[in-house]
């Protein structure tokens, strides 16, 4: 029989998905990717296969889950298997270069970013900036490697310190600081290549902004008597034109489920800066818009089933 395949390494960010698969009674299997035997001879069983493969994988001990997750999306492929989120977007996943290099050749502004390999080469690359600028890794996911620097002090210090994250691929990335003048970024979902909805993330406390519940333990804690305003607000009836670029370039690359996030300077200017292909969702959030991520993920899987089969 025919099934539903979901490709990933991490279980807490699978499970509202699982839930939403067996409501609507969809046959499915779970493939969780931190090891394995892939026999090239063989070929693969029948049915769809959502990559769900994420970038911080190495974090949670899976140091080689999404390298081996190419070759397994090689092998679908290479058998003609529906692959939702293709070898493509896996790509694009583990690297924030690959990702600026292609938004921008679909229009798309992205902050100005400089690749350094080495601690002297980051300290250069830095030199070219004016202002306050970030640091952040190549193959990110969870905020890695985000700092802010307001000088090239204060970047030595960091890089020379005992502080230092070093990235996994070892690519750091120097970035122009884009201030946002209400301290939040969006984020648009896209599921089957279609806008979904847009959130607001409120940044003041940091750029940790994984939106996912398993992320978001103790986030909703204040003093009693003290309102404290909601991390993530869903946006009612949002509305822009970048939605028609992401969407072209979302389809351009073979992403059929992502997060795109931008910001907004103090001049209306739109900056693009994160593809997320292993997009999660907020539940509070969702609650209040009275919609479910997951759960139309899990309606798209179902249908593109049903297309196949």
């Amino acid at each position: 029989m025919s099934k539903i395949y979901i490709i990933h390494e991490n279980n807490e960010w699978t499970a509202p998905l699982i839930e939403e698969l067996k409501a609507l009674q969809l046959p499915y299997e779970d493939w969780f990717i931190d090891k394995g035997v892939l026999d090239l001879s063989q070929a693969p069983p029948e049915g769809i296969f959502y990559n769900r493969m994420s970038a911080s994988s190495h974090t949670r001990e899976h140091r080689y889950a999404a390298e081996y997750t190419a070759s397994i999306l090689a092998w679908l492929e290479g058998h003609g298997r529906k692959v939702l989120n293709t070898s493509r977007a896996l790509q694009l996943e583990v690297s924030k270069v690959l990702q600026y290099t292609s938004l921008n050749a679909h229009g798309i502004r992205t902050p100005k970013t400089v690749a350094a390999v080495g601690k002297e080469e980051i300290i250069k690359a830095a030199q070219s900036f004016n202002g306050s600028f970030i640091t952040k890794h190549n193959r990110g996911g969870k905020g890695l490697g985000v700092q802010l620097f307001q000088n090239i002090e204060a970047l030595k210090a960091y890089v020379y310190g005992p502080e230092f994250d070093e990235p996994i691929d070892g690519i750091t990335l120097i970035q122009e600081y884009i201030k946002s003048p209400d301290s939040f970024i969006t984020r648009c979902e896209f599921i089957g290549g279609k806008f979904v909805y847009a959130v607001q993330v409120d940044t003041s406390k940091g750029f940790q902004l994984c939106p996912a519940d398993a992320c978001q333990i103790g986030d909703t804690f204040c003093p009693v008597g003290v309102t404290q305003k909601p991390k993530f607000k869903i946006v009612e009836g949002f509305i822009n034109p970048i939605l028609d670029k992401y969407a072209h370039f979302l389809e351009a690359n073979s992403i059929h489920i992502a997060g795109i996030e931008f910001i907004t300077d103090e001049h209306g200017e739109i900056y693009t800066y994160d593809v997320n292909t292993n997009t999660n969702y907020n539940s509070d959030a969702e609650a209040i818009a009275g919609i479910s991520g997951m759960g139309t993920i899990a309606k798209y899987l179902g249908s593109e089933l049903k297309v196949q089969y």
